[in-house]
């Protein structure tokens, strides 16, 4: 029996990945025999590595840390959402071509599922996912983005590009946006981890949402943090079933099955 087309996500580390799950149920309920992997790559490996992946059958690739800004490089042609945001989480092979797009941006926006327009927003992070945040809020008509990152010259850069503003602390907002890797980990403590991104001790603003998600599926830090404090949550989760869904339909052409992929999500 010939094996059907194959996707899967690159990253490294990427034994956490509940993409495979969540993909997976989608080309089931689909009703197509594809097949979704994880692929763990590093990064002197990672242009060998796509490169190789057509002729092995793959027709796209997730792409997360630490590879979103190397993979655009990659490409021979990208969205004008990849191309403005300066990094890739979705690789498309066809044609002997390798397309790039970024669905976290749409897939924050629709996680969110409320309007932007007029919000001041702070964005924690200056890497892809990041970036990503910050072109979406601003394309989707926050009055303010705000960046901070720990490695402030990092802020710096990322805010010059997309027309931010890099802060030194964070500070208040409407909306934050964790993109930080910070409470990936899941023996970091809480304290540290809040501690780590400068909002130990702080009020969460109404509207919080963490990019980061565990694979134990127990709160993040910052999840927890803004539960506590009565604002409203979005969680990684949610944010990785939506940009998921837009990977899906550039891949396959078809309508995603979002409450399929968020049921196969798993426990948050």
């Amino acid at each position: 029996m010939s094996q059907g087309p194959l996707c899967g996500v690159l990253g490294w580390p990427v034994a956490h990945s509940r993409s495979p799950a969540i993909q997976n149920a989608a080309f089931e309920a689909a009703g197509l025999g594809w097949r979704y992997v994880k692929l763990p790559v590093r990064p002197e490996l990672l242009a060998e590595t796509v490169r190789a992946l057509p002729a092995s059958g793959y027709r796209g690739v997730n792409v997360t840390i630490p590879h979103k800004l190397d993979a655009l490089r990659l490409a021979d042609a990208a969205s004008a959402a990849a191309s403005a945001i300066g990094a890739a989480n979705t690789l498309s092979f066809a044609d002997g071509r390798i397309d790039a797009d970024n669905t976290d941006a749409g897939g924050l926006l629709d996680a969110l599922e409320r309007p932007v327009a007029g919000l001041r927003a702070l964005v924690l992070g200056a890497g892809g996912a990041a970036r990503a945040a910050v072109w979406a809020l601003n394309d989707a008509g926050a009055s303010e983005v705000a960046v901070w990152n720990r490695t402030a010259e990092r802020a710096e850069a990322l805010a010059r590009e997309l027309g931010a503003t890099a802060v030194e602390r964070p500070g208040t907002a409407d909306l934050l946006v964790n993109a930080t890797s910070v409470g990936l980990d899941p023996g970091l403590a809480g304290d540290d981890a809040l501690s780590s991104l400068g909002l130990l001790g702080s009020e969460p603003p109404a509207l919080v949402a963490d990019l980061v998600y565990r694979a134990d599926g127990a709160p993040t830090p910052v999840a927890g943090w803004a539960a506590r404090g009565g604002a409203a949550v979005v969680d990684g989760l949610e944010i990785l079933v939506r940009q998921g869904a837009r990977s899906f339909s550039l891949w396959t052409g078809l309508p995603a099955p979002v409450e399929t992929m968020r049921a196969a999500a798993g426990p948050r």
